[in-house]
């Protein structure tokens, strides 16, 4: 039989409980959560960090962003304010440099058809797509967003403007199925990687009354729907304040999921009209935690804490599923932690492909997981995130092994942990009660940083201390 295809959806900003299936009592997810009654559903799976780039570049290295260099969004400018900021933020790669091997370009070697459709946000042109490894590039740049929006026209490279009013999320999955069907003999890997849900948050108008029929009925419009938090962390002369959704009640951004959720229905009918559902493997995740603090605050991950930009559970737990006809257990849940770079492995090992461990050096493939089987070799995942989020978060970095999660916050040192089964919303600070595991958990993540050469933010100067 030939290699299995392999599809990769990700999105953008979709927070751990954006499915119904995962929770949702708002946003409609019918043909995901059909995918997940056919699939191996995570639990406990985590994005490389709480922003996007560095995300996406984990996914195609296999290494960790703090490996990469690449540890931020990838801007125009590096937002680091200095002169409000207790801190300098350490400098970053702007870009996934074509030196890695990428994912793309090891199944391209082996004889698979590789496709891009969607965000990239990896560097600028001489960094796009079709310089890692991609036979097609549609829609990938250096964009993190689009900029007029979702509706044609996009003015998005590599992707031709629509008819006025097409919706981009419809036109990237039109894409895709046009791929799919026109493919003959080689197995193919499409990744998908949608614009959805970042901002702007805009949805299609019928869908949009939709939801705010629903809200009314649901009584959601009659609730607390926002709180407001502290001081912005960056400074206190910055007199922005945290405003946190505490609730899923937005009907614009409901409406950019059900449109997503039906291409999402739509693209697997296509792999199935083409008789190849079953030798076809599909994961669907996140690249970061869902937008909970700013930017209207559009969704809410609760019970998880903050969200994209932040070093809690809301900032880098993503939802995972992952399809393997023949191999996963239907409907069946795994709450073994997995974790961005783990995705390149695990792709060469379900293919039956040699792995490439010069590449993939800090990924753990997941097949034995997937198969039911044991659980997998390693005492920790780690996250780097030297920077201030503009949606609140401070520089910090952290490991979780076993239930145990520590946080290590750089601008006063401080050291906050967690015991995630009994406190998964991260309520209340252990560190102070188990000095022995805080400690244990501090030495191992700083010596991590010392293995990964990680740059650190330094003191600010300018700041009056």
């Amino acid at each position: 039989m030939q290699k299995p295809n392999i599809v990769f959806i990700l999105l953008d900003d979709f927070g751990w409980t954006d499915l119904s299936c995962y929770g949702s009592t708002f946003y409609e997810t019918p043909n995901l959560d059909r995918l997940a009654t056919r699939s191996m559903r995570f639990t406990d799976a985590y994005a490389a960090c709480p922003v996007c780039s560095p995300t996406r570049a984990s996914i195609m290295s296999g290494k960790y962003p703090a490996r990469l260099g690449l540890t931020n969004y990838i801007s125009w400018v590096n937002p680091g304010h200095q002169d409000k900021c207790r801190l300098i933020e350490a400098p970053y790669v702007p870009y996934l440099s074509t030196d890695e091997n990428s994912l793309a370009s090891t199944l391209k070697e082996i004889g698979y058809t590789t496709w891009h459709i969607g965000k990239w946000h990896m560097g600028e042109e001489p960094y796009w797509p079709d310089k890692h490894g991609f036979d097609v590039n549609i829609g990938g740049c250096d964009l993190g967003h689009p900029n007029n929006g979702y509706f044609s026209p996009y003015n998005i490279p590599n992707l031709e403007d629509g008819p006025e009013g097409e919706y981009l999320t419809d036109r990237l999955t039109d894409e895709a199925i046009k791929l799919i069907r026109h493919n003959e003999d080689s197995p193919f890997f499409l990744n998908l990687w949608y614009y959805t849900v970042h901002t702007p948050i805009q949805g299609k108008p019928e869908l949009v009354a939709k939801y705010e029929r629903k809200a009314r009925a649901l009584g959601l419009d009659k609730v607390k729907t926002f709180e407001e938090g502290e001081i912005h962390p960056k400074s206190e002369t910055v007199l922005k304040r945290i405003r946190r959704r505490l609730v899923q009640s937005d009907p614009v951004y409901a409406a950019m999921i059900e449109c997503m959720d039906a291409n999402v229905g739509r693209l697997l009918k296509a792999i199935e009209e083409k008789g190849e559902l079953d030798n076809n493997i599909v994961i669907f995740t996140s690249d970061n935690g869902g937008l909970a603090t700013s930017e209207g605050s559009p969704t809410c991950n609760a019970p998880l804490s903050e969200g994209k930009g932040w070093m809690y559970e809301g900032g880098t737990r993503e939802p995972l599923i992952v399809c393997w006809p023949g191999v996963t257990q239907p409907n069946s849940i795994c709450r073994e932690p997995v974790t961005s770079p783990d995705f390149y492995p695990t792709i060469l090992d379900m293919i039956g492909a040699d792995p490439a461990p010069d590449q993939h050096v800090d990924g753990v493939s997941f097949t034995s997981l997937l198969k039911g089987q044991k659980p997998l070799d390693r005492d920790g995942i780690f996250w780097h995130y030297p920077h201030y989020g503009n949606q609140g978060g401070t520089p910090g970095s952290s490991i979780r092994t076993g239930d145990w999660k520590l946080i290590e916050f750089y601008e006063d040192s401080r050291l906050e942990l967690y015991n995630l089964r009994e406190d998964v919303g991260e309520t209340v600070n252990l560190a102070g009660t188990r000095p022995d595991i805080t400690q244990r958990l501090h030495q191992r993540l700083k010596g991590w940083r010392v293995d990964m050469e990680a740059l650190e933010p330094t003191p600010n100067p300018d700041w009056a201390w």
